[in-house]
């Protein structure tokens, strides 16, 4: 019996293991904890791979968001504009700030921003747009710029599921995701397609005042020690995580390869099956799969589930419970939306494991064993 994991970190470790474990005992060796060296070389690093002038590492994505609304010196009230179906940490931050957010519909193939709901969403409250590139794929950002820029709202790249990944514009020029925003923010936490073994994140930005800014925020809001020249808080990326990053760096693009051959295998063994629909890409995407996600149709969603555990076959619902539905944000209204997409994808999306060391012996497991449940049920 095979012991499938949505994501398989062990076997990855093993396969960099003299890489990784000399990373970090030079860390240990040298003692620079906080702050050292691999921070300062993973910023530049990071920052040339994403094609931006300047990366600050952090201690998370959620801090990355919340420091970049920060830098954009939002006011208790003002709005921003992002979509429901997204990790909570993406909105938490807003209402950490006592900004409203405004929640926009999502496309029903691409699952990210609805380019004509974020359109009718623009007021003259709105401070910020915050377009979620979701399970690896690209929002609309060509889209979302050029509204954004019309109206001179700032935009805020939430890339934590994305890295890796490229858009293509309609001129021809393609970028990587992160370099697209006036600031854009990213995770590393552990199950990333960049992961580090703990917490971590990142802001990037092509702005050199605002990335002081950011630094300064990230910082207790000193560029100078003892010398506090806004609030800020206390949000550093370790120097070990930073060692195991640069060692990741390196196989990022092989590891984004990889995942996407797992998503050709999958979307191949389902070809044709009615009860399924593979995930979407669109021209415009290099998608990264950080989750392969299907919808399924005409076939009830937890059963599957409960079917596959059965078999031994670990699956995810990302997300059961959209933003706007949890109870922590009521008193942002949250409620009041009517996002019919976002409802609709809650009740059949069902993501399957996806990584960078499965075997053609696990796939077929996995597939064979997924179109029999989906038979079994459909009768």
């Amino acid at each position: 019996m095979f012991n499938l994991q949505m994501v398989d970190l062990k076997r990855q470790y093993e396969k960099i293991k003299p890489e990784i474990d000399a990373a970090i005992q030079n860390v240990i060796n040298t003692t620079a904890f906080i702050g050292g060296p691999d921070v300062q070389e993973f910023g530049k690093e990071i920052a040339q791979y994403i094609g931006v002038k300047h990366a600050i590492p952090c201690a998370n994505g959620t801090d990355a968001l919340q420091i970049a609304l920060m830098a954009l010196d939002v006011k208790p009230g003002d709005e921003v504009i992002t979509t429901s179906f997204t990790y909570i940490a993406t909105v938490e931050v807003m209402a950490l700030l006592r900004l409203k957010p405004i929640f926009v519909d999502v496309d029903a193939d691409t699952f990210t921003m609805n380019i004509d709901a974020l359109k009718k969403a623009i007021t003259p409250n709105t401070k910020a747009i915050v377009p979620v590139h979701l399970y690896g794929q690209s929002a609309n950002m060509e889209a979302v710029l050029a509204i954004a820029n019309e109206h001179n709202i700032p935009v805020i790249e939430d890339n934590a599921q994305a890295i890796g990944g490229s858009y293509t514009f309609s001129d021809g020029r393609t970028v990587k995701n992160g370099s697209m925003g006036l600031i854009s923010c990213t995770s590393f936490f552990p199950s990333k397609n960049l992961g580090c073994y703990g917490d971590g994140g990142a802001m990037f930005t092509n702005d050199d005042a605002l990335a002081e800014k950011l630094k300064m925020i990230a910082n207790h809001g000193q560029k100078v020690r003892y010398y506090h020249e806004m609030v800020g808080c206390n949000s550093r990326l370790d120097s070990i995580q930073a060692a195991v990053l640069r060692i990741k760096l390196k196989h990022l693009d092989e590891y984004c390869d990889a995942r996407r051959a797992v998503a050709d295998y999958y979307d191949n063994a389902f070809k044709g099956n009615t009860h399924i629909v593979t995930p979407f890409r669109a021209a415009y995407s290099k998608h990264v799969f950080h989750q392969y996600t299907l919808q399924l149709k005409g076939v009830n969603r937890d059963q599957v589930q409960a079917l596959l555990a059965e078999r031994k076959i670990p699956s995810m619902i990302y997300y059961p419970v959209p933003c706007h539905k949890q109870n922590m944000l009521k008193e942002f209204g949250g409620a009041d939306f009517v996002l019919p997409t976002t409802d609709m994808l809650q009740d059949c999306v069902i993501s399957l494991p996806i990584h960078t060391e499965f075997t053609t012996e696990e796939l077929n497991f996995i597939t064979t064993n997924f179109l029999e449940v989906i038979a079994q049920l459909a009768k």
